[in-house]
């Protein structure tokens, strides 16, 4: 089974898929400094929440690898909280982001208060083995997803995703994508159709693309065919990824998720959340404090970013990126540590803080 794979560390630099062009042109490109990270977050060049994290560590270290102040250690950690702040706003929704960079901001001091480590060039290597680390974990914890995914869905033959939570969105095999993945190497093919996902086309683009490269077979749908299907009996689950969980459960991902966890409820069809324990904010109760990330009206108003338009030019654009599925709508969510039921708040808080 052959997975592309977004995001690797080489030769003091991180090479990463070009996601913009899929799937037309499959192109690694090269990034070497912290301004060039922040322009592929912002764009979408690396994209998915777990993707989104790696990077961020990654781009922090070559925000502050060639700091030079004389070898001081403080000035240096004021730094390295600096060059995370200006990453930080690359983009707001993907809690991922910020748990990278805080990870990172934590692990710097940490080092030169307690693991005895003095000396500027000393740090710059613990933050770049702690960038490695996190994407190493990602890939495990990948893994561990599809394992208890799995058990879900082993039996449901055909599922409906929503926007793209594979391997194109995280270090390893993806969320969402990780029990199809696993189903596959246990010889269990599992059909898959795959909301196009507008205004950019993530379903259709890229979850596509990397179903139909290992092998899975996949049908892409419009967005407003779900129901339709859904309704012919033909899709026996659905399962998608997340930006950002809050305590009780409520999970912001791709802006039309919602709308498929309404339309799988009314089929009684069972509705997952697959993602990482980097991915719940359990500093805000519900989803009502989950910031939305509005985005540009071209990606609307224009084609798949070509000149052609699709909103005449005095019609108003409204372009939230995400949306929020309340946690009544959803069946379980899983994670590396096992699929998380009903009551949300109380397994949640259980769930993350076992050990």
């Amino acid at each position: 089974m052959s997975r592309l794979k977004t995001i690797e560390w080489t030769n003091g630099i991180v090479r990463i898929i070009d996601q913009t062009l899929l799937p037309d042109q499959i192109l690694y490109i090269d990034i070497a400094t912290l301004d060039r990270m922040y322009e592929a977050i912002q764009v979408l060049r690396v994209r998915g929440a777990p993707a989104i994290g790696i990077a961020a560590a990654f781009g922090l270290y070559l925000g502050v690898k060639d700091f030079d102040d004389g070898g001081d250690i403080n000035a240096y950690l004021d730094y390295v909280d600096e060059r995370a702040g200006y990453l930080a706003t690359a983009r707001p929704t993907a809690v991922n982001l910020f748990w990278a960079l805080d990870r990172m901001k934590r692990v710097a001091r940490e080092s030169a208060v307690n693991a005895g480590i003095n000396t500027v060039g000393a740090l710059k290597k613990r933050l770049l083995g702690e960038a490695c680390a996190i994407h190493e974990e990602d890939e495990r914890m990948c893994r561990a997803i599809g394992e208890a995914g799995f058990e879900l869905i082993k039996d449901k033959g055909c599922i409906l995703t929503h926007c793209n939570a594979g391997a194109l969105a995280t270090g390893g095999m993806g969320t969402a994508l990780a029990p199809v993945y696993v189903a596959l190497e246990r010889g269990v093919t599992l059909k898959v159709f795959a909301d196009e996902t507008r205004p950019l086309l993530q379903g259709a683009r890229i979850t596509a693309l990397e179903l139909s490269e290992a092998g899975i077979p996949v049908t892409v749908i419009c967005d407003n065919m779900a129901a339709s299907v859904m309704a012919t009996g033909q899709i026996k689950s659905c399962i998608v990824g997340a930006d950002r969980i809050a305590a009780n459960g409520d999970t912001a991902n791709k802006i039309g998720t919602y709308g498929v966890a309404l339309i799988a409820a009314a089929h009684n069809i069972p509705f997952y959340v697959a993602a990482p324990s980097s991915t719940f904010d359990l500093a805000i109760p519900d989803g009502a404090h989950i910031p939305i990330e509005e985005r540009g009206r071209g990606e609307v108003a224009q084609w798949c970013g070509t000149e052609k338009k699709t909103v005449p030019d005095k019609a108003a654009v409204f372009n939230p990126s995400f949306d929020v599925t309340p946690s009544k709508l959803i069946t379980a969510i899983i994670t590396e540590k096992g699929a998380i039921f009903p009551p949300y708040t109380a397994n949640i808080a259980a769930a993350l803080t076992d050990e």
